[in-house]
């Protein structure tokens, strides 16, 4: 099979864990692809976690899971140089936290204080960790995907804007549809079921396809990279990130509700998400279905809203709309 068929598989079998989230699977898929680093957020139970294991499971790569907790050190993520004593003399070594690995899940990330969060922020933008004065490279497969819970606020931490606006995406997990509960009941009863009946000669456990090589997302990075952009479709991405931070040259009701606009990482991050979208449903060119697509993902966690948007009501999402509504197509 060649790259997309294989990328395509493996969100096939995700979805087969993570019932009734095909949004959430191609955006988690789409975060691997650009290269980015994902915040997922959802109320709890709806497969936050779950999503990103589905993910880790499939492909072959190094997983690594880090509770956030209020008493997390930042030496507990990067980890730290360790005294050792041999016959030659003693010595210092470097032990590599949970942070390398190349898919990182990085769980209930705003309960841990600002030192441990800021711990993940130069891996995350430079690749690097630096200890005691050294540099360690991460591998050239790393993603960090943090979830959060936005209905709790005691005992937590929020993430400094300076830090939202390193994740590429910020991906929403909603409730499912009744018809998709029904099926995830039956899929957790399965898997219980299967994992209490003992292997026999008669009945030996069924064997999982081999996990999706690492190349082969290399692969469809570098196709992904060969992707067309019009000049027009490189002006409206420009033109939907403007709007947020000039509101009032689009409508009076923009103007009321966004207090601070979107940097230059969401222009670049509509641009990576949207070639990405274009090559998963087999486009070589970006059109703006693609970039509608990813808008919301993108444009969600680097809009800070107004008194005035939360009296009226709206969420980041309905402003976000309010702008493609607005903004012309090219």
């Amino acid at each position: 099979m060649n790259a997309h068929d294989e990328i395509t598989a493996l969100q096939e079998r995700m979805a087969q864990s993570i019932i009734g989230q095909r949004p959430v699977v191609e955006s988690l898929v789409i975060g691997v692809l650009a290269n980015g680093n994902l915040l997922v957020e959802g109320l709890p139970g709806l497969a936050k976690t779950r999503a990103i294991k589905a993910l880790a499971k499939n492909l072959d790569a190094d997983f690594s899971r880090i509770q956030f907790t209020p008493d997390l050190l930042p030496s507990d993520v990067t980890g730290t140089e360790v005294y050792t004593q041999t016959a030659e003399g003693g010595s210092f070594r470097f032990d590599p936290g949970p942070i390398f690995a190349n898919i990182v899940l990085a769980d209930e990330i705003n309960r841990a204080p600002a030192k441990v969060q800021a711990a993940l922020l130069e891996a995350m933008e430079e690749r690097q960790v630096t200890v005691a004065g050294t540099t360690h490279k991460m591998a050239p497969l790393f993603t960090v995907m943090a979830t959060q819970n936005p209905i709790e606020q005691e005992g937590t931490y929020p993430l400094p804007e300076a830090q939202m606006d390193r994740f590429l995406m910020h991906v929403n997990i909603t409730y499912p549809p009744v018809e998709d509960e029904v099926e995830v009941i039956r899929l957790v009863r399965n898997e219980e079921l299967s994992a209490l009946q003992p292997e026999t000669p008669d009945k030996p456990k069924k064997t999982k396809p081999p996990a999706i090589a690492q190349d082969v997302v290399f692969q469809a990075r570098a196709e992904i990279g060969q992707v067309h952009v019009s000049d027009d479709m490189d002006r409206y991405m420009a033109d939907l990130v403007q709007a947020t931070r000039t509101p009032a040259m689009v409508s009076d009701d923009l103007a009321r509700w966004i207090e601070i606009g979107s940097s230059p990482r969401a222009s670049l991050a509509l641009d990576k998400c949207g070639r990405a979208h274009a090559w998963l449903h087999k486009r070589d060119y970006v059109d703006p279905l693609d970039v509608r697509a990813v808008v919301h993902n993108v444009l969600r966690h680097r809009l800070t809203l107004s008194f005035e948007a939360q009296g009226d009501g709206k969420r980041v999402d309905d402003v976000i709309d309010e702008i493609v509504s607005l903004v012309a197509l090219p």
